[in-house]
């Protein structure tokens, strides 16, 4: 049997770039020589994406068993699930049975990687709105993720080049982030970072700890966070030989971080944890009108099971253009085989 890894890729919302920028990282040979690349989603809407992106030289090859697919190049296998009526699907359009059927994606191949059928998962954007107009009342992937696993205690990985990044809290309010800066939450994060970091073979990881106010407090001027909360969980996992430092104001951390000084940074909140990496990941070519780069992964830690996705939206915009970058399904790809490996280990 082949030792390559066997990656459940989810399609992401039917009306989205998903499906086209999967069949482009199925054109790939090098995806093959990679891992066992498995899509779960609709047979019909890959075989129109294959269409629209001109790929019409790849097969897709529908299956209802993991163990019947090919892993193959120049096919791409899929778990058909059959959500999808073709003649009624509106691309770039919000829908609740879009909604739905990516959400059910969600859910089959986490099922897949709990069943020990595929070594890893990777996500393809779902919309929120689309997957809560479908009655399924959350608020990303992340926290699918965490109740069909059981799992209470994790965070978000994002991760582009050398620049890796966990978060406190993610998809709350700004005012709930601030109350969420606490001594044990930042110390299970700084533990979590420093456990991913070597599972992807960084033998002694630096992590770099963020304040949440500006000058990280200035010793308590701007704000008691650091002083109270965020510098007793630091000490706490010096205590347990993690190489952790900070406070570090939050402005220069990660720019220390690209420099080396750091090999990941746990941010305080989403937005400050997102915006430095999407603004080194995300490459926008003003005399073309275009993405030149849309890069970056997000992974969620703490799971029994590898989660990692793509570190952008649906782009309903660029729907059925065929235009759209498989950059950071690739990258999410090889960061799934690299968990997958270390795991085995």
């Amino acid at each position: 049997m082949s030792e390559l890894k066997i990656i459940g890729i989810t399609m992401g919302d039917p009306a989205s770039i998903g499906p086209e920028i999967t069949v482009k990282a199925f054109a790939d040979k090098a995806l093959f020589d990679l891992c066992r690349p498995l899509v779960v989603g609709d047979a019909g809407v890959m075989e129109a994406a294959r269409t629209i992106v001109g790929h019409e030289e790849l097969q897709i090859h529908a299956i209802k068993d993991v163990k019947d697919a090919a892993f193959t190049y120049g096919t791409i296998d899929v778990l058909d699930m059959g959500l999808i009526e073709m003649d009624q699907l509106k691309r770039g359009e919000v829908s609740a049975v879009c909604g739905g059927a990516a959400f059910q994606y969600v859910k089959k191949v986490i099922e897949l990687a709990m069943n020990h059928e595929v070594d890893a998962t990777v996500t393809n954007a779902f919309n929120k709105e689309a997957v809560n107009l479908a009655g399924h009342h959350y608020s990303g992937h992340t926290e699918v993720y965490a109740e069909f696993t059981g799992t209470k205690n994790y965070t978000m990985m994002l991760a582009h080049e050398n620049l890796r990044v966990v978060h406190v809290s993610t998809h709350v309010s700004l005012r709930e982030a601030c109350d969420r800066v606490k001594k044990q939450r930042v110390l299970d994060v700084i533990r979590t970072a420093d456990k991913a970091c070597r599972e992807i073979g960084i033998a002694e990881p630096k992590v770099g700890v963020a304040g949440l106010n500006p000058h990280s407090g200035e010793n308590g001027l701007f704000g008691r966070e650091e002083l109270d909360e965020i510098i007793p969980a630091i000490e706490a996992a010096k205590a347990e030989g993690i190489q952790a430092d900070g406070p570090v104001p939050p402005d220069t951390i990660f720019s220390k971080a690209r420099g080396g000084w750091y090999d990941i940074v746990v941010a305080m909140y989403h937005d400050q944890g997102h915006i430095p990496l999407k603004v080194v990941g995300f490459v926008y070519n003003q005399e073309k009108q275009a993405w030149d780069a849309v890069a970056g992964v997000n992974i969620t830690l703490g799971l029994p099971i590898i989660r990692v996705s793509v570190d952008h939206g649906t782009a309903f915009d660029q729907a059925g253009t065929g235009t759209a970058s498989e950059l950071s399904l690739c990258n999410s790809i090889e960061y799934a085989v690299m968990f997958a490996k270390n795991k085995e280990q």
